[in-house]
């Protein structure tokens, strides 16, 4: 199935938005397809709203229906936190706001992204939750970049794509201005009670810095009664899947991501 993207520009509190939205050929008025808000990744300071075209949110379009948004939100080099939060809550709001434009069911709202986008993922369903904001259904955090503190897979890290000293770069940037405890809205780690969150799905490889804590968050929402599957490739770099698509692993990776996608699609709903 072939898609189009769009681009929006809407008003937030803090100036204009970048949107792209992608939705399938062959969409009908009256049709409601799922909506997934998909977060592109950069560490918080790299990054744009178009490698939603490489990402894994791009078959879900193409294959499966969906309609995708993705936030050109701001960068920490621009705005730290909260500045990139705050721009994925507005593109969340716009997606529920204008559901029945664009073709989405409102019960059926999802989020996702790689890396930092998967933190901000992550962070952006705590945030909801709190607020009392868009009902999400179902999360999907790809390797997510949750932790600013060192952890056992991140601490003496030299892998290529993303290691310590680019970790640490790009927390430093994001958090940037904050004094004191580091609100779990920019880094999810730091919560420690995850009841109540949507069901989620993600996958992560050993040799990467965001191993012991995507591990360690999956635990705790499990442990809080929250539905949540893990798939672990051994040894292999950061966002292996997106850099390396032709390989057997991210293959097998692409599959297992669109498997759970499918099953959440009959299985999550909001109320």
């Amino acid at each position: 199935m072939k898609y189009r993207t769009e681009k929006r520009i809407i008003t937030t509190p803090a100036g204009k938005l970048k949107l792209l939205v992608l939705t399938p050929h062959g969409w009908k008025p009256g049709d409601m397809r799922t909506g997934i808000l998909w977060i592109h990744g950069g560490g918080y300071i790299t990054g744009m709203a178009g490698m939603v075209h490489m990402s894994r949110a791009k078959n879900l379009v193409k294959k499966y229906g969906a309609v995708v948004v993705s936030p050109a939100y701001r960068l920490a080099g621009r705005a730290p936190y909260p500045a990139a939060l705050e721009d994925c809550h507005a593109a969340l709001s716009y997606l529920y706001e204008h559901a029945e434009e664009l073709g989405v069911r409102r019960d059926q709202i999802m989020v996702g992204g790689e890396s930092a986008g998967g933190g901000l993922a992550a962070g952006l369903c705590l945030y909801e939750k709190d607020i009392g904001g868009v009902k999400i259904a179902y999360q999907m955090p790809l390797y997510p970049m949750i932790d600013n503190e060192d952890t056992e897979s991140s601490r003496d890290n030299h892998a290529p794509v993303w290691n310590t000293r680019r970790n640490h770069y790009g927390w430093k940037k994001y958090l940037a201005g904050l004094s004191g405890e580091v609100p779990c809205y920019a880094a999810a780690a730091r919560r420690q009670d995850l009841s109540g969150l949507p069901p989620a799905y993600t996958f992560v490889t050993t040799a990467e810095p965001f191993y012991t804590e995507t591990v360690a968050y999956f635990e705790k929402l499990r442990l809080a009664g929250v539905p949540a599957e893990i798939d672990i490739y051994p040894g292999l770099y950061h966002a292996f899947d997106m850099l390396t698509p032709w390989r057997r692993a991210s293959r097998l990776a692409a599959a297992r991501f669109e498997a759970h996608f499918l099953e959440a699609k009959e299985k999550y709903f909001t109320t």
